[in-house]
């Protein structure tokens, strides 16, 4: 989810965390439980700082080491650790279990988005990326802002929660629902299919649909029920070709290759070298595809600049390597 989303989340388990009597009854306790939701709903994002660095990194790490299962235990302990130092009198066993429950719950709902995050790495090291819930949900924050005014003006904060997490817990089984009726849908019309990618859009009735046989990809749109096909691609696994081979060297085209599991590649022969693209096609809008990875190279196959990330028009795209270049 995106971070305003994380930020009412742990507000909302902060609330919620008044039904525990050890919280309720003691200040210090409240003030601390709060402050731990609000940074362990936060803490799997703190990765976020590697696009300091640079894209590759980014995309490559984020949602990964921070949100894997050895991470749940660990930004817990380390908050509780701090917050018990800052805060005397507070109890550990309920510190530690409330932030957990937020650094937990924030993994959890990655999950649900086709971004996605590793969150059961290193035990199963894939991508987990259900492609059921935008990253950011309309109906989900505004159920977080509507219970907290009601906090505001007075409603008790740990039933108005705890009544605002059922309903959001019966959203997300709806949403699966309607995720399930597209996949058979699309499961009749490609019975050869051997995967289905959904992204779900800020419309609950609007999904991004990619289909992938072992001749063809299909990019659609499945709206009110009816899918609409906007491209049709021959699949081609990445060859074993010296252009490519070179391409792949490269970290920017190796992070996207980590990420993205449905794409297109080309390869343009230049005056004075090579161009080697590849295209996430997951995230097609208006038209255009704006995830993507490109290489430029010489004759020799020498790497001369590259860039993967978000891209919406060729001068920007064009800075981008260009600033690559000059580094």
């Amino acid at each position: 989810m995106d971070t305003g989303t994380h930020v009412v989340m742990g507000i909302a388990l902060g609330g919620l965390a008044t039904l525990d009597p050890v919280v309720s009854q003691n200040p210090a306790m409240m003030q601390a439980v709060m402050i731990g939701a609000v940074v362990g709903s936060q803490a799997p994002d703190f990765d976020t700082v590697l696009k300091l660095k640079n894209n590759a990194s980014y995309i490559r790490h984020h949602r990964g080491v921070t949100h894997s299962v050895p991470f749940w235990f660990i930004w817990p302990t380390l908050i509780t650790i701090v917050l018990a130092l800052m805060i005397p009198g507070v109890s550990l066993i309920h510190l530690w279990l409330w932030t957990f429950l937020a650094v937990f719950i924030h993994v959890f709902v990655d999950i649900f988005n086709a971004y996605g995050t590793k969150a059961l790495s290193p035990f199963k090291p894939k991508w987990m990326a259900l492609g059921i819930i935008n990253i950011f949900d309309p109906f989900i924050f505004s159920a977080h802002i509507v219970a907290i005014l009601f906090w505001r003006y007075g409603f008790d904060p740990g039933w108005t929660f705890l009544i605002m997490f059922g309903v959001i817990a019966l959203y997300y089984v709806w949403r699966v629902s309607e995720q399930r009726k597209v996949r058979k849908e699309l499961e009749v019309l490609h019975p050869d299919a051997t995967h289905i990618f959904t992204s779900p859009t800020f419309r609950w009735s609007q999904w991004h649909i990619v289909v992938r046989t072992d001749k063809k990809l299909y990019v659609a749109q499945m709206k009110n029920g009816t899918v609409n096909y906007f491209e049709t691609y021959p699949f081609e696994p990445i060859p074993d070709h010296p252009v490519i081979n070179s391409a792949r060297k490269d970290k920017n085209l190796a992070a996207f290759l980590s990420f993205s599991p449905t794409y297109r590649w080309e390869v343009h022969r230049e005056k004075s070298g090579y161009t080697v693209k590849f295209i996430d096609l997951r995230y097609r809008t208006k038209g255009y595809y704006p995830f993507i990875a490109i290489v430029k190279m010489d004759e020799d196959h020498n790497i001369l600049s590259s860039y993967t990330g978000w891209i919406y028009n060729t001068n920007t795209l064009q800075r981008k390597l260009e600033v690559a270049a000059e580094g």
